[in-house]
Order: structure tokens, then C-alpha cells, then sequence
């Protein structure tokens, strides 16, 4: 009976374990003329994410809604298993953030820097950081990319 009950847990552990590591469904709020949205929801597509998008007019109300400061905004917004993620961040630092389930709003990669997922123009790049939005409404460095 011991080994059954210590295999049943092992299992649904596992069983957890791989279904938080594998929920990769993201919404993703966007103007349907947003080229560089669309490129960037090819990056997850590419990083294995399932992605459904949202086409909207105005995607201000959805930033409203999921708290995203003004300061730090972008061209659209997303979540996913309970995290704002805002602009282009690069799919790795999503899934390092699903990984390590911080007590936080979500990332942003505020602007439209060159050279970051969706935003590439030929061999042109621009330094940015991927910041860690707070529930507070404060932001702190999470990733920063200095080179392509």
C-alpha cells in the first residue's frame, strides 16, 4: 500500500511538474495593422507557444485592465498563466518567468527597440531591457540585451 500511495504522488507530482512547465497558451491583444505584432507572435509561435490573437482597435483598455503602466508600454499586450507580458519580450525570458513564479505583474520591453523579437530591420539593433513590472507599479532589470 506504501509504494502504491508513493507511486500515486510521484505521478501526479510529475504529472503537474510537466503541465505547468508546458502551459505555454498565451493571449495576445493587437491592432490586425501591426506588422511588428504579428512578427512577434511568429517568435512564440517559432518558441512553441500556442497563441491566440486578438485583434482589436484600440488596445489601450486591455493595457488598463491588466494594470500595464503607461511608462513602460508597448505595441501590444498578452497573458498568460496569470502574467502580463508587454511588447516585445523575447519568448526565452517568458518561459524563464513562467519557470520561476515570481510574485509579479509580468515583463515589458517598453518602446519598439530594434532588434528585438519582431522588431528586426536587417542587422540594425538597439540595446534594451526587459523589465520585471511589479504590482506595485514599479519595474526592476530582468534581462538586458546589449548585442544581437
Amino acid at each position: 500500500m506504501k509504494k502504491l500511495f508513493t507511486f500515486s504522488f510521484l505521478f501526479l507530482f510529475c504529472t503537474l511538474a510537466w503541465a505547468a512547465e508546458n502551459n505555454k497558451d498565451i493571449i495576445v491583444y493587437k491592432s490586425p495593422l501591426c506588422g511588428c505584432c504579428s512578427k512577434w507572435v511568429a517568435h512564440l509561435r517559432d518558441n512553441n507557444f500556442t497563441v491566440t490573437e486578438v485583434n482589436v482597435d484600440d488596445v489601450t483598455p486591455y493595457k488598463e485592465k491588466y494594470s500595464v503602466p503607461a511608462r513602460i508600454g508597448s505595441c501590444h499586450t498578452a497573458v498568460i498563466d496569470g502574467y502580463v507580458i508587454e511588447g516585445h519580450v523575447p519568448a526565452t525570458d517568458i518561459l524563464s518567468l513562467l519557470n520561476k513564479r515570481p510574485a509579479v505583474l509580468g515583463l515589458t520591453v517598453p518602446g519598439m527597440p530594434l532588434g528585438s523579437p519582431g522588431m528586426e530591420v536587417g542587422d540594425r539593433f538597439q540595446p534594451y531591457d526587459v523589465l520585471l513590472m511589479n504590482k506595485d507599479g514599479s519595474d526592476e532589470v530582468y534581462n538586458s540585451y546589449t548585442e544581437k
